[in-house]
C-alpha cells in the first residue's frame, strides 16, 4: 500500500504540475525570441549576483529565526553586526547554505556540462554534504544513502520536511547560467527543487528560477515579479500567496500591517502539518513582501529581508542576489561589499570554505569568470551565438529555450508486491510516454506483465525475482537492475500481543524536545505498527520515554497463541529528529519453547543500516528487510540499541534514546 501510495502522490505532483508550467511558460510572449546582452553586461550581472548573495546571506545570518512573533525593528540599516569578525578571520567570504551548495553545482556543470544527472547531483552531495544540512536537506541526503536518486529522495512520501524552505536558497545557479531563458530556468528549477521537495514546496523556487533569469533583461521589481507568477501551475498555493502579497502591498502602506497578516494566515494558523518557522510558502511571502516594500533600492530591501523575520538570511542572500543581477555592480552598496578596511576587490576577492567536505576555497573572481563560461556554454547549446572580436563580444539568447530532463532511471522504492493481490505499479523518468521500455533480463513473478514502463498483473507465487530494464529514447539506451519481492501473508496482522518496552508516547518529553514535525503526525500508541498505514497523521511511533540522556535498548514485535513460522520482518520507519530515532544496531530475537529470548540465525538487513550513526545519513521512511533462518516460535521481535545525539537545541540535552516505527510487518 505505501508503494501505491508514492507512486500516485509522485506521479500527481510531477506530472500534473510540471505540465501546468510547461503550458503556463508557453503562454509568456514577453520572452519569446532573441535577446542580446553584451559578454561584458553579463559578466557584470553573474559578479552581483553571486556578491549580492554573499552580502545578503552575511548580513541576514544574524537575524535567522530570530523574528517571529513580530517583526525586526526598523532600527536600519541593521549592519553585518556579529558577522565582521568572521569576516576578518578568513579574509573574506565564507561559505553557508545559501551559496555552497550553489558552488559545488557549479563544480558538477563543469564536470559533466551544463545538464548533469540528478545521478550525478546525488553523487555530489553524498560526496560533498557531510553535515550543516538540516530539515528537507537533510531528508533527502539521508534517503540518498539509503540508495534513493532524487526526485524521491524529495517526495512528500519519503520526505516529511518537503514543504520546507530548502529548495529556494540553494538552486539559483541554473537561472543565473540561463540569462533570458525564463521557460528553461523556471522548468530547471523546478526539476532541481524536487530533489529536496515537493509540491508547492518547490513553487518559490520555480518563481525565483524565472524572475532571476528575465532579471538580466528587466529592472522593474513589480514586473520580475509578475514574470514568476506566470511561471508558476496557476491556482497552486504559492500562485495564490504571491497575489495576495501584491494586494497587501497596495492596500498597506506600512508593511508591518502586512506583515501581520501574512504572519497570521502562514504561520499561526498553518496546518499543523505544515506549520514552521522555515515552511517554504510563508518564507516566500516575505520575501515578496520585502521586494514589493523595498521598491528596488537595495539596502531598504536587504533590511526588510531581514526584518520580515522566521528564516531571514535565506531571504536576505536569495532577494539581494536577484537585486544584484538587475543593476549588476554598480547597483550593490561599496560598503556591503568592502566591510573590512584595506580590502579593494569585493570581500577581499576571498571565498573560504567552511562547510562542505573537500570543495576549494576560490577566488570570488574565478567563480564569476567560471560561471560565465558554463553560462555561455548552456546559451550556445540552446540555439544561441557569440559574436565579435575577443573583449568586444555580444551574445545572442535563444530566450525560447525550454529544458528537458536528462533520461535516466529515478530509484526509490520498489513495488509492494503481495501474493494474489493486484499491483499497478509504473517506473518512470520525467515522462514515461517519451521514452521505449522493455525487459531485458530475468523473468517476471508470475501472474505479472510489463509494458511502457507500467507493472500490472496478480502475482501468484513468493519469492525473489531479479530483472534487468531497459529504457532508451530511440538513440541512447541504458539498464537498471529491479530485485523484485513478491510477499507472502503478513502474520502481523493476526497477532495477538505486540512487544515493545515503550507502548505509550511520553508526550511531555515530546514537548520538552525539539520535534521538527507536525504533533499530529505523532502516535500516542504503539499499536499504530500493524495497521497497514505508514504515512500521515497518527502514523508514526516514538519510543519516547522520559527526559534522561540514557543509554536505551528499544524492541517491537509481535506474539501469537499458536506455533508461526517466521523467517522475514520488514521494519518501516518514520520520521527522525536531529537528536534521535534511529537504531544503531539491530537484530531479531524469538521465544524458545521455554519462554526465553533468543537470537534467531542468519540475520541479514537489506539495505544495512547506515554506515554510521550520524544524523546526516539517517533516511526519513526508510524500509529495512530482515531476512534470517525460519523458526518455530509463539513470538518475535526486532530489538537494538537506539542512538543518541548531542545537539545544539537547548531542549534536547538530556532527552533519552527513542527509536521511530511506523509498521512491523512479519512473514512466514
Amino acid at each position: 500500500m505505501v508503494f501505491k501510495l508514492i507512486q500516485n502522490m509522485m506521479k500527481h505532483t510531477i506530472r500534473i504540475v510540471l505540465l501546468l508550467t510547461v503550458v503556463l511558460l508557453a503562454t509568456m510572449p514577453a520572452q519569446a525570441g532573441k535577446k542580446k546582452i553584451s559578454k561584458a553586461e553579463l559578466h557584470d550581472k553573474i559578479a552581483a549576483s553571486w556578491i549580492g548573495q554573499m552580502i545578503g546571506n552575511i548580513y541576514g545570518l544574524p537575524h535567522e529565526n530570530k523574528y517571529i512573533n513580530a517583526p525586526g525593528a526598523e532600527t536600519w540599516p541593521y549592519g553585518y553586526t556579529k558577522n565582521l569578525d568572521k569576516l576578518e578571520k578568513y579574509g573574506g567570504a565564507f561559505s553557508d547554505d545559501d551559496t555552497d551548495v550553489e558552488y559545488m553545482y557549479l563544480l558538477q556543470m563543469e564536470k559533466w556540462g551544463p545538464e548533469p544527472t540528478y545521478a550525478q547531483l546525488k553523487d555530489a552531495w553524498m560526496y560533498h554534504i557531510r553535515d550543516r544540512v538540516w530539515l528537507a536537506n537533510r531528508a533527502a541526503l539521508g534517503l540518498m544513502h539509503y540508495g534513493y536518486t532524487p526526485p524521491f529522495t524529495g517526495s512528500k512520501a519519503l520526505n516529511p520536511h518537503w514543504y520546507q524552505i530548502d529548495p529556494q536558497l540553494i538552486n539559483e545557479i541554473w537561472a543565473v547560467t540561463a540569462p533570458g531563458m525564463v521557460q528553461y530556468a523556471a522548468r530547471k528549477s523546478a526539476w532541481a527543487a524536487r530533489i529536496t521537495s515537493d509540491d508547492w514546496g518547490a513553487d518559490p523556487t520555480i518563481h525565483y528560477g524565472a524572475m532571476y533569469s528575465a532579471a538580466f533583461f528587466e529592472q522593474d521589481i513589480r514586473k520580475l515579479i509578475d514574470i514568476g507568477l506566470a511561471a508558476l501551475p496557476q491556482g497552486s498555493r504559492y500562485a495564490v500567496t504571491v497575489k495576495e502579497m501584491i494586494e497587501l502591498h497596495a492596500k498597506y502602506p506600512d508593511w508591518k500591517e502586512a506583515w501581520k497578516i501574512m504572519a497570521q494566515k502562514y504561520y499561526v494558523d498553518e496546518p499543523d502539518m505544515t506549520k514552521t518557522i522555515w515552511n517554504a510558502n510563508l518564507n516566500g511571502a516575505c520575501a515578496i513582501l520585502a521586494m514589493l516594500y523595498g521598491e528596488g533600492d537595495f539596502q531598504h530591501t536587504l533590511d526588510l529581508s531581514c526584518a520580515m523575520g522566521f528564516d531571514a538570511d535565506n531571504q536576505a542572500a536569495t532577494v539581494a542576489g536577484l537585486l544584484g543581477v538587475m543593476y549588476g555592480m554598480k547597483g550593490l552598496p561599496e560598503n556591503l561589499y568592502l566591510p573590512v578596511e584595506g580590502w579593494t576587490k569585493p570581500f577581499n576577492d576571498t571565498y573560504i570554505n567552511i562547510t562542505r567536505y573537500d570543495m576549494p576555497d576560490a577566488t570570488i573572481s574565478s567563480m564569476i569568470d567560471r560561471t560565465v563560461e558554463a553560462a555561455v556554454k548552456l546559451i550556445l547549446a540552446k540555439g544561441g551565438k557569440l559574436s565579435g572580436s575577443e573583449g568586444n563580444e555580444t551574445i545572442t539568447i535563444n530566450s525560447s529555450a525550454t529544458f528537458e530532463a536528462p533520461m535516466e532511471f529515478y530509484i526509490g522504492p520498489l513495488p509492494e508486491l503481495n501474493v494474489n493481490q493486484a499491483i499497478d505499479f509504473e517506473f518512470y523518468t520525467e515522462d514515461n510516454s517519451i521514452y521505449n521500455w522493455s525487459l531485458a533480463e530475468g523473468k517476471l513473478p508470475p501472474g505479472l506483465t510489463f509494458s511502457k514502463g507500467k507493472l500490472s498483473g496478480t502475482p501468484v507465487l513468493a519469492g525473489y525475482f531479479p530483472v534487468v530494464l531497459q529504457m532508451d529514447n530511440g538513440k541512447s539506451f541504458i539498464k537498471h537492475n529491479f530485485d523484485l519481492l513478491v510477499r507472502p501473508e503478513n502474520i502481523a496482522m493476526q497477532a495477538d500481543t505486540i512487544y515493545a518496552n515503550v507502548s505509550k508516547l511520553n508526550e511531555a518529553v515530546l514537548d520538552s524536545c525539539w520535534f521538527t514535525f507536525g504533533k499530529s503526525l505523532y502516535a500516542k500508541d504503539v499499536s499504530v505498527i500493524n495497521d497497514g498505514i505508514t504515512s500521515g497523521a497518527a502514523s508514526v511511533f516514538y519510543s519516547l520515554a522520559a527526559k534522561a540522556k540514557l543509554p536505551k535498548v528499544d524492541y517491537y514485535g509481535y506474539g501469537w497463541n499458536h506455533e508461526v513460522e517466521p523467517a522475514m520482518i520488514i521494519f518501516n520507519t518514520g520520521g527522525m529528529e536531529e537528536f534521535g530515532g534511529w537504531f544503531s544496531s539491530l537484530s531479531v530475537q524469538y521465544l524458545d519453547p521455554a519462554g526465553r529470548w533468543v537470537n534467531a540465525e542468519n540475520v541479514r538487513l537489506q539495505p544495512g543500516l547506515p554506515a554510521s550513526g550520524e544524523v546526516f545519513i539517517q533516511p526519513h521512511n526508510a524500509q529495512y528487510l530482515i531476512t534470517f533462518d525460519k523458526v518455530k516460535t509463539k513470538g518475535i521481535r526486532i530489538i537494538g540499541d537506539a542512538a543518541i545525539q548531542s545537539h545544539w537545541h537547548k531542549y534536547t540535552k538530556n532527552v533519552s534514546g527513542f527509536t521511530s516505527i511506523t509498521e512491523l510487518s512479519v512473514y512466514p
